[in-house]
């Protein structure tokens, strides 16, 4: 899949959204969430075969950071700490217009393992 550049990136902090906007006039805005348990990391992604961890408690995280890599992606700095894998705009454009199918997907992985999006226990917060 040859993606577009985004025209403009904005980061939505009260709603935890990512808003990508495209030369073409089309936009979508995707969950913080989303994009966290979709990361590309090795951490998340495993190292090939069946060795992806399932992402859970990550309804509440947010951006801490956005950095532009090169004209190619950004790495997103999660408010959970993590900041691995970069979001190629290729892989981020897919992450757009696949947005229902793999977030079904996502959710009912979560009711297989019997997780939740949910934090477990007291999230803290650096001032």
């Amino acid at each position: 899949m040859n993606a577009p550049e985004p025209k403009q990136v904005h980061y939505h902090k009260k709603a935890r959204e990512l808003e990508l906007s495209y030369a073409d006039g089309s936009h979508y805005r995707l969950p913080v969430e989303y994009l966290r348990v979709y990361s590309p990391s090795a951490e998340v992604r495993g190292h090939g075969g069946e060795t992806a961890v399932l992402q859970v408690g990550k309804k509440d995280v947010g951006l801490a950071n956005i950095t532009p890599t090169g004209r190619y992606a950004l790495k997103l700095h999660f408010d959970d700490g993590h900041d691995t894998g970069l979001y190629s705009f290729t892989y981020l454009y897919e992450l757009a217009t696949r947005f229902d199918t793999y977030w079904a997907d996502y959710l009912a992985r979560l009711e297989a393992a019997g997780a939740s999006r949910e934090p477990l226990g007291i999230e803290i917060r650096q001032l």
